[in-house]
């Protein structure tokens, strides 16, 4: 049997992470991670007319790198799974529309890139694939406008608003391989904490990832201190704060080896952005970018990585409904 405890699971075989990569805008090239990105760009437009369109760019030109580097040929790549956060995804389908790779489309808000992860090592460990392209993708300037309001009406942004990362990562997942592996994961419950404040998405995601994470340590029978690190993306300062304190009432102290992609990606004080980063591309390009290549250098040899999303959108917010979250768990070693 896979399953482990009420609802994690170990792969029969270790699924290989290869050929990662990420491309960042303007703000998150001024931020402490970017020397670990591929490529940071000056432009959020990235010579497109828009900014959905720029962030399609940055889906095709990220997978388009992850697959360079695997060293594998786009026909021998048996799935693509992608998503984001515009409507019906069209930043992943717009930017994978040439690639001729079938296509799954994910949307787990904030979660979608270790969705992929998971569902691509299900593939892979049940035998239905060898090659999986996974990917996720975020932009500011679109999020905005989708999901509170156009940057041309300068609204004053709350502390506890988070900056919508512009940006974007890619991997394969195979069957062989070196490693870095997965080698299990825990899928995550829907938890409302009856959050309905839109830019407050840290409190609202964070009793999924306690959720999350504390199914995971019972059903494995781990414990904190078993990994070198756990991260959680993108819960931000405040959320951050919020789930230190939730495990430390369920007795786990996870304060010395954990902490937020969102909280890493840009510096606070210097680029205010008040709670830090959030989007699909905030966890992507942090893992692509910067633990992706701590595994590959054996600074870290285990860690949990755990991807949060607020399951809404724009009319529930006006409709005043609260915001359910979700959050996914992958356990990654070298």
């Amino acid at each position: 049997m896979k399953k482990i405890g009420e609802q994690s699971y170990f792969l029969q075989k270790p699924v290989n992470i290869c050929g990662a990569s990420a491309i960042v805008g303007p703000k998150e090239k001024e931020g402490p991670l970017h020397s670990y990105f591929d490529q940071c760009l000056e432009d959020e437009f990235w010579g497109e007319k828009s900014w959905e369109s720029a962030e399609s760019k940055f889906v095709k030109e990220t997978t388009n790198m992850a697959i360079s580097k695997s060293g594998i040929a786009v026909n021998q790549i048996d799935f693509c799974l992608a998503g984001d956060l515009l409507n019906q995804c069209i930043a992943s389908s717009f930017g994978l529309r040439e690639s001729n790779i079938p296509y799954f489309g994910l949307f787990g808000a904030c979660s979608t890139f270790v969705e992929s992860l998971i569902l691509g090592s299900c593939l892979i460990d049940g035998d239905f694939a060898t090659n999986v392209l996974c990917a996720s993708s975020s932009h500011f300037c679109s999020a905005e406008k989708q999901f509170r309001f156009p940057l041309e009406l300068g609204n004053q942004r709350p502390p506890s608003s988070q900056w919508t990362v512009t940006g974007s990562g890619a991997t394969i997942l195979t069957k062989d391989g070196t490693g870095p592996f997965i080698t299990g994961f825990t899928p995550g419950k829907i938890v409302d904490m009856g959050i309905k404040d839109a830019n407050n998405m840290g409190a609202a995601m964070a009793g999924a990832a306690e959720d999350t994470l504390i199914r995971h340590f019972k059903d494995t029978g781990t414990k904190p201190s078993d990994y070198d690190a756990i991260f959680t993306g993108d819960l931000g300062y405040i959320g951050k704060d919020i789930l230190i304190d939730l495990a430390s009432s369920k007795g786990y102290n996870i304060k010395s080896n954990y902490t937020d992609c969102g909280v890493m990606i840009f510096d606070k004080e210097k680029q205010d952005t008040h709670s830090g980063g959030s989007g699909c591309g905030c966890v992507a390009s942090v893992f692509c970018g910067y633990i992706y290549k701590m595994l590959q250098k054996k600074e870290y040899k285990k860690v949990l990585l755990i991807a949060t999303g607020a399951l809404m959108n724009s009319t529930s917010s006006q409709q005043g409904e609260s915001i359910p979250g979700i959050a996914h768990a992958v356990s990654i070693k070298i």
